[in-house]
């Protein structure tokens, strides 16, 4: 699930966890979806103490890198990599769909669309998806492009 917030380009996503965050739990209340015990994976951005109690507090588990800019006590720094590392296996399946993300804007025509009807759209997203599973099944050595 994926409620998304939409905002001016400019407006850094952090900003909008907390409404993103309100609409996920209305739209899991709304599906009678329990998300108690259910992995909430965010990226480095999204790392503060707010954030990690506004998801414990739903009873959900935060996924959430470490951000360690800044942060110059050895202690807090091992404390924080310690608990990430409970997590850290949770937090490798969230790169695989980010991966494929960026895979899948290898292809100029999906980075931006163009496409005014959602089939075609979805035509090429199906065709780009096809083109990096024969890239797989054929091997790297092999290049190929729409």
């Amino acid at each position: 699930m994926a409620p998304l917030v939409v905002r001016a380009v400019n407006e850094h996503d952090s900003r909008l966890f907390d409404e993103s965050f309100a609409n996920l739990l209305e739209a899991a209340d709304d599906l009678n979806l329990n998300l108690n015990g259910s992995y909430l994976t965010l990226d480095a951005g999204f790392d503060s103490e707010e954030n990690r109690r506004l998801i414990e507090n739903v009873g959900m588990v935060p996924v959430v890198k470490p951000n360690l800019r800044g942060t110059k006590d050895q202690e807090t720094i091992h404390q924080r990599l310690d608990e990430f590392e409970k997590v850290k296996e949770v937090y490798k399946e969230r790169y695989k769909v980010e991966r494929s993300f960026a895979w899948e804007d290898k292809y100029r025509k999906l980075v931006i669309r163009y496409e005014r009807l959602q089939a075609t759209f979805m035509g090429f997203r199906y065709l780009a998806f096809s083109m990096i599973n024969l890239r797989w099944m054929i091997g790297k050595s092999h290049s190929y492009s729409l």
